[in-house]
């Protein structure tokens, strides 16, 4: 009960509830934010689907390319002045989403939205609970995560009832103030760099030597080089991508079957199935293993998008969107999880850097896949079967993945 007690007040605990606000503010705005973005644009500026989806595209290349900085920067100098910039940047691209007129303007706003997601990502909320957690890693990031499920919960229905009763521009307005207001104090007041500085051990010991003594420490080169890190690379990347798209387009799949109130309430319970998962994922983390969980998602992922291609009617098009929340709440935490597990605290942020780079590199592809397939075939089936068959190899890499040679 005392040990409880002890770990219920650990500082370290605080700095996972600023992620995980953090967290809920960036995927409310950005990655679930982007699909409604897309249909509105769509709708209101009568461009093509492929455009935009072009620019939302942008956005996750430019996060990808700040993921190896934005994990080195927060490991170095602590995450407050990268959480700081990241809440300015989203606030900014959100505000401006609502007063774009031509399609070179939405690339610049998504650009500044992809700064704003990379110092926001997972890689900037895991590599900031590394040095605070060690028995307890999975289940801190595990539950920072569950920001993102309630992000998509509320974020899409809010933005989509925002604009349909105060307009684009006065919605996006309302939703940037809002981050600000929340996120940047947290930022600023709440975050930490390490529990060292406040003569803390990982979880919620006292003194001023580390509790990581099993953690070596890893060089990108030597890390690039092992199995572990490359199937994570690229199976995690295949997952991602697919994901992605997914819930970009989500919203202008849904819209045609179920309308406007059905639509937001499906992309309402996709979120709130990814926050299911994340829950029963902070149960087990520190129990399962992370490569067969996550090949476990992206296959059930990849039985949901195909039955949506097949049998896009209503009830398949609800329920597959629920089976994806599952899988979108699961995989996305998986992947750091994963690296700190077989790579350790001392070298997370560099090695993971790495890692979600690569991963959102290959994940920027979706958006624009999903879009340049739906335009070429009219709808969303070939771009459904082929997500479903890139899953389907996404999980046979995950699980083939080995275990990690030793640092030289």
């Amino acid at each position: 009960m005392v040990g409880w007690f002890v770990s219920r007040l650990y500082y370290g605990w605080r700095i996972v509830v600023a992620c995980l606000i953090a967290a809920l503010f960036a995927n409310a705005l950005c990655l679930f934010g982007a699909g409604v973005y897309l249909q509105v644009l769509v709708e209101s500026r009568e461009w093509s689907t492929g455009t935009v989806s072009g620019a939302i595209t942008l956005l996750y290349v430019t996060s990808a390319l700040l993921l190896v900085p934005v994990g080195g920067s927060v490991g170095r100098v602590g995450p407050r002045p990268i959480f700081a910039l990241g809440t300015v940047a989203l606030a900014t691209a959100v505000a401006a989403i609502g007063q774009v007129t031509q399609p070179w303007q939405a690339y610049v706003v998504f650009l500044m939205m992809g700064v704003g997601w990379a110092c926001l990502s997972t890689t900037a909320v895991a590599t900031t609970l590394a040095p605070w957690f060690e028995r307890h890693q999975g289940r801190a990031v595990s539950i920072a995560s569950l920001g993102a499920s309630v992000g998509g919960m509320v974020g899409a229905p809010l933005l989509l009832f925002g604009i349909a009763r105060l307009g684009l521009s006065l919605a996006t307005a309302v939703a940037a103030v809002l981050a600000l207001v929340v996120v940047l104090p947290l930022a600023l007041l709440v975050m930490k760099r390490r529990p060292q500085d406040l003569g803390l051990l990982p979880d919620g010991g006292t003194g001023m030597s580390s509790a990581a003594a099993s953690s070596v420490r890893w060089g990108r080169r030597a890390a690039l080089r092992t199995a572990a890190l490359r199937s994570v690379m690229l199976g995690f990347g295949m997952g991602m991508m697919v994901q992605v798209g997914f819930v970009t387009h989500q919203v202008a799949l849904l819209l045609p079957s179920l309308g406007a109130a059905g639509t937001s309430l499906a992309v309402a319970a996709t979120a709130a199935a990814a926050l299911l998962g994340r829950l029963v994922l902070a149960r087990f983390a520190d129990q399962i293993s992370p490569r067969r969980a996550a090949a476990a998602m992206m296959a059930t992922a990849a039985g949901a998008l195909a039955a949506m291609a097949l049998s896009p009617v209503s009830p398949v098009l609800v329920l597959g969107s629920i089976l994806m929340g599952v899988t979108i709440g699961n995989v996305t935490t998986l992947s750091p999880i994963v690296v700190r597990r077989e790579f350790g605290a001392l070298s997370f942020g560099a090695v993971y850097g790495v890692a979600s780079s690569a991963i959102q590199l290959a994940m920027a592809l979706g958006p624009s896949l999903y879009g340049v397939l739906h335009d070429a075939f009219g709808d969303y089936r070939a771009p459904l079967l082929l997500a479903a068959a890139v899953d389907l190899a996404a999980a046979a890499v995950i699980a083939a993945g080995g275990t990690r040679a030793a640092p030289p």
